[in-house]
């Protein structure tokens, strides 16, 4: 996840006439912007806006390294997938009339792929290993929303024609959301292997692993600074004694429910941690800007009834909160490219009122 084109500079040293001619170049530019019928009403950081994925959900789109080229997740059966596997596109691609490479092995269930630094490989964790089939999807445990925490997940290494080439953990239990430092040296990843959900690193060949989360509570959707020396992520971690013992009882089940979560950010040793947002209701999907000084991540802290999630930027000090998108429904998964040109994020926009979720990818300005 990364950022975009600015447009401004120039101003101070410029004549009234200019100044006015500078204003109507301004205001057709925004007009240009409105016709996207995409861009809503205030998503001023969106130059451009197009739709990549027309059907199924799609998630967890991330840019190579040379940003040429995108992996993400979908189950959409149009592709002959019944649940979530790893699909492969180049930058510029739409997918309203064809089908994208499959770069995993089309068993099990797969989740959060991430490049490597040569670009010809990619990082996932998978159930395959365990069955061919889809593992269930539990949704709700006593009517609340969960997430399920498959411990047959596993992380791989494949090459781009989907042959996997290493496997990086073996561990009994969940090993997944693996990503990768921009430097191309270590990986990111969640596991449950201390009985608890924390965040742990490893060299980029799956050696030298070291846990640097400790505190009761699901931490995940970790993501590296631009510079690599912090981490921002997302945790749900319970105080009361009454949520520990909910934690606990739906982990021992596999499952975690993910409505209350916020951002913490740390050093990429786990030193120096600390709490990010104080929003509530469920803070997550969160990714540095190019800067290094601001995060963009989803929330839905302002809907009174779980939805819309709409994107939101904030400092790294915490200062400076900005509403990016204006959706009514579900924006998350920004990430930018490593240019920082690009916005890749999933939506439920433009899906006619269904429940499909799509990838766009957003040109941006600051």
């Amino acid at each position: 996840m990364r950022t975009f084109l600015f447009l401004i500079a120039l101003m101070a040293v410029i004549s009234c006439k200019d100044s006015v001619n500078t204003e109507a170049a301004a205001t057709t530019e925004a007009e240009k912007v409105n016709d996207n019928p995409l861009i809503m009403e205030g998503e001023n950081h969106f130059k451009d806006i197009q739709q990549v994925t027309f059907g199924g959900d799609n998630a967890e789109a991330y840019w190579s390294f040379d940003d040429k080229q995108l992996v993400f997740q979908s189950n959409n059966t149009a592709w002959d997938v019944e649940c979530d596997q790893m699909f492969l596109m180049n930058n510029g691609d739409s997918f309203r009339n064809s089908v994208p490479k499959m770069v995993s092995t089309g068993k099990g269930r797969t989740t959060c792929a991430y490049f490597l630094p040569d670009n010809e490989h990619i990082i996932y964790a998978s159930t395959h290993l365990a069955m061919d089939d889809c593992p269930d999807t539990p949704l709700k445990e006593n009517g609340k929303y969960v997430w399920p925490i498959y411990d047959s997940y596993d992380i791989f290494v494949a090459d781009l024609e989907g042959n996997i080439t290493a496997q990086l953990t073996d561990e009994k239990g969940y090993d997944a959301e693996p990503t990768v430092s921009p430097q191309g040296d270590k990986i990111v990843f969640t596991s449950d292997r201390s009985g608890d959900l924390e965040l742990y690193t490893m060299d980029i060949d799956g050696s030298n692993v070291k846990q640097i989360t400790y505190e009761l509570g699901y931490d995940g959707g970790a993501f590296f600074s631009p510079d690599g020396t912090q981490l921002i992520f997302r945790s749900s971690r319970p105080k009361t004694e009454a949520e520990i013992k909910e934690y606990k009882d739906l982990l021992k089940l596999g499952l975690v429910q993910p409505t209350e979560m916020e951002l913490y950010i740390c050093n990429a040793d786990g030193s120096d941690l600390r709490q990010l947002t104080q929003l509530g209701n469920a803070n997550w999907s969160p990714f540095f800007l190019p800067d290094g000084k601001r995060v963009l991540f989803s929330s839905n802290f302002e809907a009174e009834r779980g939805f819309p999630f709409n994107l939101y930027m904030i400092n790294t000090d915490g200062t400076g909160l900005e509403r990016i998108t204006h959706g009514e429904t579900f924006d998350a998964f920004p990430v930018f490219s490593n240019n920082g040109k690009y916005l890749a994020f999933s939506s439920n926009r433009n899906n006619g009122g269904g429940r499909d979720t799509n990838l766009f990818i957003a040109e941006w300005k600051d």
